[in-house]
């Protein structure tokens, strides 16, 4: 593994309704460099983002820089815009399945090869010295002229191929296959996979790729991106960190940086969101409360401190007396002999309530 590639400038603000600003660009850029992530697409190399220079210029100077990238259509304005920004990489785009190319386009396959010669050798032309090739609607295209085209990029200088699963519908399996059979052929390519979650299987997919030898993930934070979205980089970075044991990504900081970007999209984030939902470590239920109360490691995949959060027992309609014995400790209180009239009280006013009670109304019960 080479590294994680972050598309929320790009594939991420294509994301319905969502718009950021320069200075919101600036901010997030600076925000997914610090949590050690090691490329920056930046977005699509076009005259009609005016922001593009300025963005690029910034990102330079970052303290934690990574490497930065554009995404780029084959097409010669944007390939000599692109060139003029002077990026690390340049991820070209071609279609791959004959929907996109015939119906879409309403080109050739051979089309496709002679204009990934053409644009390749122009980027080569305009002094751009890596080059990535994307692969759109890979997975759906036919596997004979995957063939064909990832050899024709790999002829003309591509050292990168980038296969995009553009409306979602692989499975682990699938892309673990995907992966190693042209890990076996091509030993020495990187291989890249920008999975979309179309069907929830985004960051499942994301890993089943890595593991089986692919060189770099596209993420997004929070997983923004056309319908469903995309990976998210909280999740990729969470498991690589916490259960892969990977130490170069800054996991403490991942709550800071989707609030970042939830506030910049005008999303929130829902309390149960992996990583970084605020009542992910909230626990009411008797069986997991006794649990936690013996071991927070008997129902917690890592200590709440290292992403920045902090584990929250409540009392409610579902209870045990484990729990309210070990809440009623908290607050001083030792029920002794009257737990089990306790533990009744408390659940049956919750389920009145609706809702979970308040130390104060433990404290009355009590």
């Amino acid at each position: 593994m080479l590294g994680l590639i972050d598309s929320t400038l790009r594939e991420g603000s294509q994301t319905s309704g969502v718009f950021f600003s320069l200075k919101q660009k600036m901010a997030i850029a600076s925000a997914v460099a610090a949590i050690g992530i090691e490329e920056l697409e930046l977005g699509v190399a076009t005259c009609q983002d005016p922001d593009l220079p300025a963005l690029v210029a910034a990102c330079r100077e970052l303290k934690h820089r990574p490497r930065l990238a554009l995404w780029c259509r084959c097409r010669a304005e944007d390939i000599e815009l692109a060139a003029s920004l002077k990026p690390d990489i340049l991820s070209l785009s071609l279609p791959a399945s004959d929907l996109h190319i015939r119906k879409r386009l309403n080109k050739t396959r051979r089309w496709v090869l002679a204009h990934l010669q053409e644009s390749v050798q122009l980027a080569k032309a305009s002094g751009i010295k890596k080059i990535s090739l994307g692969i759109e609607d890979s997975s759906r295209a036919n596997r004979q002229f995957l063939n064909e085209l990832i050899a024709e990029a790999v002829s003309v200088g591509v050292g990168r191929i980038r296969f995009a699963d553009t409306v979602g519908i692989m499975t682990p399996n699938e892309t673990s296959d995907l992966i190693r059979f042209y890990k076996q052929r091509y030993p020495t390519l990187e291989l890249a996979f920008h999975g979309h979650n179309d069907f929830g299987l985004a960051t499942a997919n994301a890993l089943s790729a890595l593991e089986a030898g692919a060189d770099w993930v596209d993420v997004t934070v929070l997983g923004l991106g056309e319908r469903a979205g995309c990976a998210r980089l909280e999740e990729l970075v969470g498991m690589l960190t916490l259960v892969k044991s990977q130490k170069k990504y800054a996991v403490d900081q991942l709550s800071m940086l989707c609030t970042l970007v939830a506030e910049s999209a005008g999303r929130s984030i829902e309390g149960n969101h992996p990583l970084v939902g605020s009542a992910i470590f909230t626990c009411e239920s008797g069986l997991h409360v006794h649990g936690l109360l013996a071991d927070p490691a008997s129902y917690e995949p890592f200590p709440p401190e290292l992403v920045r959060s902090k584990r929250t027992v409540l009392l409610g309609a579902k209870s045990g007396g484990k729990a309210v014995d070990g809440y009623c400790a908290r607050l001083g209180i030792s029920p002794g002999s009257s737990l089990p009239a306790l533990v009744s009280m408390v659940r049956q006013r919750a389920t009145e309530l609706g809702r979970p009670l308040l130390d104060s109304e433990i404290r009355c019960l009590a």
